[in-house]
C-alpha cells in the first residue's frame, strides 16, 4: 500500500529557532498562525488530517471540495487557517476543531471561514516526491494547482531576504516566519534542522495540570512539560482563559494531589488529569520565564508526552 492509500503520514517538523537572517541557500515563508494539515486529494475526494491522523474535514466542511483545485492526485502539506480581523486566528481554528455539534459548525464556518494553505507537496500521481530537494518540490507544487481561491492557496515565498521578511511580520503582529533550505528533503516525522522558525512572539505547547478560581473572575492555569520523562512545573497562565476552557477541563479526571511537583502560590488549585494540551505565547525576556503570558486555547492534534521541556535531553 503506498502512502497516499495508507493516510497515516507523520509531517517533517521544525528543528529550531533562531533570529532573522539573509542566507542565499535559504527561502523564507511566513508562518501561518493555524493547524498543520496532511491534505489527500485525488479527482474525485478531499480528506485532511491533522499530526495525529485525525481527520478534520468534519470540522471544516467548507474545505471538502479542494480537490477540485488541483489537477492530479496528490498529497500536500499546509496549514488550517481562519482568517479574523485580517490575520490568521489560532483560538478561531482550535475553538472549531474541538467542536462537535453540526450545526455550531455550520454557523462557525459561516461567519469564519477555514483556508488550507499548501506549503509543500509529498506525492504526485502516483509517486512520493519526498526524495526531491525543496526547490523542486515547490515548482512541482505551482504545477499541481489549478487555481486558488478563499478556501484554498499556496504559500509564498522569497529568497535570501529573511531580515526584510520577518521586520514586515513584525510590523503586521503575524506569528513570524520559517527559513527552508533550497536543498533539502522532507523527513516524515522527523526534527530537522533544515527548517528554522523565526518568531517575534515566542509560543510552546504545554500540558494543562490543575486551574485557579481567582477574585474577580479570574482563571489561572497551572501548566507543565516534561523533562526526560517527569512533569516540570512552568508557573501559571491567566490572560485569555475562561470558564469556557474550565468546562473542557472539567470533563478530565480530577485528582485529589497534584501530578508534579508544585511550589507554594498553588494550594487552591483544582488538579486533574495531564492530558490536555494547549499553546501559551509570551514576549521574550533576558531571564527567561513567561512573560506577559496569553493562553492562545487548546489542541488536541499534539499529545502530552510530547510537550518536551526546551532544556531536556529528549528536546535535543
Amino acid at each position: 500500500m503506498d502512502i497516499f492509500d495508507e493516510k497515516n503520514i507523520k509531517p517533517m517538523l521544525i528543528g529550531v529557532m533562531q533570529d532573522a537572517f539573509d542566507n542565499p541557500d535559504y527561502i523564507y515563508e511566513l508562518k501561518l498562525d493555524g493547524e498543520r494539515c496532511i491534505a489527500y486529494l485525488d479527482k474525485d475526494s478531499t480528506e485532511l488530517r491533522n499530526k495525529r491522523n485525525v481527520k478534520m474535514l468534519s470540522k471544516v466542511p467548507e474545505l471538502s471540495a479542494i480537490h477540485k483545485n488541483v489537477r492530479a492526485r496528490c498529497i500536500l502539506d499546509g496549514e488550517l487557517i481562519v482568517i479574523k480581523d485580517g490575520r490568521p486566528s489560532f483560538a478561531e481554528i482550535q475553538r472549531r476543531s474541538l467542536m462537535s455539534n453540526a450545526f455550531k459548525i455550520k454557523l462557525a464556518s459561516d461567519k469564519y471561514p477555514a483556508n488550507f494553505t499548501a506549503y509543500d507537496i509529498l506525492y504526485y500521481k502516483d509517486k512520493q516526491v519526498t526524495d526531491l530537494p525543496l526547490m523542486e518540490r515547490k515548482k512541482l507544487l505551482q504545477k499541481v494547482i489549478k487555481e486558488e481561491n478563499d478556501r484554498f492557496a499556496i504559500s509564498r515565498f522569497i529568497e535570501e531576504k529573511g531580515v526584510a521578511l520577518y521586520q514586515l511580520a513584525e510590523q503586521q503582529k503575524l506569528e513570524g516566519v520559517v527559513a527552508k533550505r533550497k536543498g533539502s528533503k522532507y523527513y516524515f516525522d522527523k526534527r530537522t534542522k533544515d527548517w528554522i522558525k523565526i518568531k517575534w512572539l515566542l509560543d510552546d505547547d504545554f500540558i494543562v495540570c490543575g486551574y485557579i478560581l481567582k477574585e474577580a473572575g479570574k482563571i489561572s492555569l497551572v501548566i507543565a512539560q516534561y523533562r526526560d520523562g517527569t512533569l516540570i512545573y512552568k508557573g501559571h497562565v491567566t490572560s485569555g482563559v475562561t470558564t469556557r476552557h474550565v468546562d473542557i477541563l472539567s470533563q478530565l479526571k480530577r485528582l485529589n494531589a497534584p501530578p508534579l511537583e508544585v511550589p507554594p502560590g498553588n494550594e487552591r488549585a483544582v488538579w486533574v488529569e495531564p492530558k490536555q494540551v494547549c499553546v501559551v505565547q509570551w514576549m521574550p525576556r533576558d531571564n527567561g520565564g513567561l512573560n506577559q503570558s496569553v493562553f492562545k486555547g487548546f489542541r488536541d492534534d499534539k499529545l502530552p508526552e510530547d510537550c518536551i521541556d526546551a532544556g531536556s535531553d529528549t528536546a535535543k
